[in-house]
């Protein structure tokens, strides 16, 4: 049985071609795949570039607690390599949200 893939294998998935993700990802979590092809649809990018930047949108602007959520996620999820893509994504799809006036 495969263990699920670390940190660092992630990262070097966001250097692999979309088809290479695509495949996967879609074998650890179909619904995430969809919602990872819809955001990378939306601004015309492919989701190995979608990721990309998300990847760099997390490591140069995730706070504290951003890191904190995302390592006790790692910790109680099945599968770290899904996680850290459903997190990254859903980081720069709030980053890129027009911020809110109180």
């Amino acid at each position: 049985m495969r263990q699920p893939p670390t940190l660092g294998e992630f990262l070097a998935f966001n250097r692999k071609s979309s088809a290479e993700l695509r495949t996967w990802i879609e074998m650890q979590d179909p619904t995430l795949i969809e919602r990872l092809e819809k955001e990378a649809d939306t601004r015309g990018e492919t989701i190995a570039h979608f990721l990309r930047i998300a990847t760099a949108d997390f490591m140069a602007e995730a706070d504290e607690e951003a890191w904190a959520s995302l390592v006790s996620a790692l910790r109680d999820g099945a599968d770290p390599g899904a996680v850290c893509v459903a997190r990254v994504m859903d980081f720069r799809v709030r980053l890129e949200q027009p911020r809110q006036r109180s």
